[in-house]
């Protein structure tokens, strides 16, 4: 069984054949996935996917890209949407200098107010980071005794931000990006020194379809269906069991989010 703590399942491309990803899915072993708020209109989108599929949960946040739509009546939104039950996470939210689609300082600022959020609730945090060591790390030391539990999603960084993370007691979210030998081949060494009970998988999906499928689907979409491609990736360069891999990253999962076992 396999747990995708991240797929973007209100993206467009899912609109068209969204129950079929679903069953492609449950037919590779993914029990349950948690879909990711990434705007104000994303995460209330988000929440009603969870709320109409028993096997699907929400986060509820802003994405640095959109850190300008972080204003107090979002802020309000958010909360409301993190009471929900089948909200179990705060973000997607954090920094990202790769590209810096909002001004940095806004980034900052929305950052905290999430920060602030989840400490309100006693929410997890589901946190974006590309470029932005050490100022992530600053901003998370400087709150860490606020936060319940906090995971690093999409890990991509290199090995002094992934020990500064890991000193903070953050779980570390690994992607098809583990895949890609383009860019991905210091992943293999890092992946090694994740702690077994803090690693986390993911399919970010849409995005990040795993370089090493083949075929590849002609439309080149991630689908949570792959989950198990980054399963064994991650298995072969820890040197365990791929049952292993996904034994301890559903546990991790469920302890992380406060998952129910399905069904149940």
């Amino acid at each position: 069984m396999y747990i995708d703590i991240g797929a973007n399942l209100t993206h467009d491309s899912f609109h068209r054949d969204f129950d079929e990803v679903l069953e492609r899915a449950a037919a590779k072993g993914v029990v349950q996935m948690v879909v990711t708020g990434a705007s104000r209109e994303g995460s209330q989108d988000a929440a009603r996917l969870a709320r109409d599929h028993e096997h699907l949960f929400a986060t509820a946040g802003i994405h640095p890209h959109h850190a300008e739509e972080t204003t107090p009546t979002v802020i309000k939104e958010l909360r409301d949407l993190a009471s929900e039950e089948k909200v179990v996470a705060v973000g997607e939210t954090g920094l990202d200098f790769f590209r810096d689609f909002s001004p940095r300082p806004a980034q900052v600022k929305s950052f905290e107010q999430h920060i602030e959020l989840a400490a309100e609730l006693r929410l997890p945090m589901f946190l974006h980071e590309r470029d932005a060591y050490p100022d992530f790390a600053d901003i998370l030391h400087a709150h860490n005794d606020h936060i319940e539990r906090q995971v690093v999603h999409c890990f991509t960084g290199e090995k002094a931000a992934l020990y500064a993370y890991l000193d903070l007691d953050c779980y570390i979210g690994i992607t098809g990006w583990i895949c890609d030998e383009r860019r991905g081949t210091h992943l293999l060494q890092l992946v090694k020194d994740i702690p077994a009970d803090r690693l986390l998988i993911e399919t970010d999906a849409p995005y990040l379809l795993p370089r090493n499928i083949k075929p590849k689907p002609k439309d080149r979409r991630n689908e949570p269906q792959y989950l198990h491609v980054v399963a064994e990736k991650v298995a072969e360069h820890r040197q365990e069991s791929v049952d292993e891999i996904a034994e301890l990253t559903t546990r991790n999962a469920r302890q992380f989010f406060g998952l129910p076992e399905p069904g149940s």
